[in-house]
Parts: C-alpha cells; structure tokens; sequence
C-alpha cells in the first residue's frame, strides 16, 4: 500500500467475515433449500462462489449460485462511462419463489443493488430479496441497507474502500485510500 491508503483487512480476516457471513445465511431461513446466491461482477461473483463453498462444505447444503452484470440497468451509467463494459450474466436456475442473496464486494450508495434488484427481477419473481456485502461503507443514496455484512468501516465520502481477492488481483485484502 501507498503513502496515501492503508490495508484494513488481510486474508485471513477476510476468509473468518466470508464464514459468518455464510453461517449467517443458512441459520437466519426456515427453508434453506430455497436459498440461491447472485454475485455482481466483478468480485461480488467470488465472494458469492466462496460463501457457497463454504455453505456446501458446513451444511451440506448444494445451492445454487449465478453471476449478475448490471452495467446496463445503473441509472448513472452514462456519467460513469459512456461505453460500459458489459460483462456475462449467468443464472441457469429458476429465481420464482427463490431466497436470492445478492453478494457485493463494496456497499456505498446504494446504486449497485438498486441496478440488481431490477435485473433480478428481469429473471422472475423471487420470493425475498437479500443482500450480503463484504464491507459496508456507508454514504448511501438510497435507502438500501445490508442483510448481512462482514465488515462495517467508516470512510468519507471521498475516500475509496478497495477489495482485492485472489481470483482477480492475486491478493485478499481490503485497503482504504484517503479522497
């Protein structure tokens, strides 16, 4: 890490936040067997394809888990860029009368799962709607908040919260850069 950010959170507290979130999970639903995970691109898809690891490898339980680009369905995303990148979105199971968890990497204003609460509902009619994100920063926009979390930390609302994993950046770490 640079002069100007400092590293939050390593490997390990990352992998011990990714188990109680997926303890979490099953242990707050009568019906575990209806539950379904969605991971928004980019490490949302990782963080969700761990926290099903770890349900199938504490419960036993082999639920299903899809991959949600929402590029398209942000309601700023021509101030962000004017040519999004559009990445693949893979959910090859029936979201009616689903528990779906929507996994982010990074809660802050709201606008990313606004964005997927629409494109999930493109695909069917889920029973409820959750939402476990590996760090809440807080600044919302909209009044969106987290079923489940990992991490709460405090920034600015200049600053910029940065979670690295493995599968992408070849490190898990969590780094916050003063704005």
């Amino acid at each position: 890490m640079n002069s100007t950010g400092k590293t939050l959170y390593q490997a390990a507290e990352i992998k011990d936040a990714l188990s109680r979130l997926a303890a979490e999970i099953v242990d707050s639903r009568e019906d575990p067997a209806s539950l379904a995970l969605v991971g928004i691109h980019t490490r949302g898809v990782f963080l969700a394809k761990r926290i099903r690891q770890q349900i199938i490898n504490t419960a036993g339980l082999d639920i299903p888990a899809g991959e949600m680009d929402i590029n398209l369905y942000r309601d700023d995303w021509t101030r962000i860029s004017h040519h999004p990148e559009v990445r693949s979105t893979r959910i090859d199971f029936n979201v009616n009368q689903r528990q779906i968890v929507l996994m982010d990497d990074v809660l802050y204003t709201g606008r990313t799962i606004r964005a997927a609460m629409d494109a999930i509902i493109d695909f069917g009619r889920p029973e409820r709607i959750e939402l476990a994100v590996l760090i809440d920063r807080g600044h919302r926009e909209l009044p969106i908040q987290p079923d489940y979390t990992g991490m709460l930390v405090q920034t600015r609302k200049n600053d910029v919260v940065n979670v690295l994993l493995t599968e992408y950046d070849n490190a898990d770490r969590v780094d916050l850069i003063a704005g």
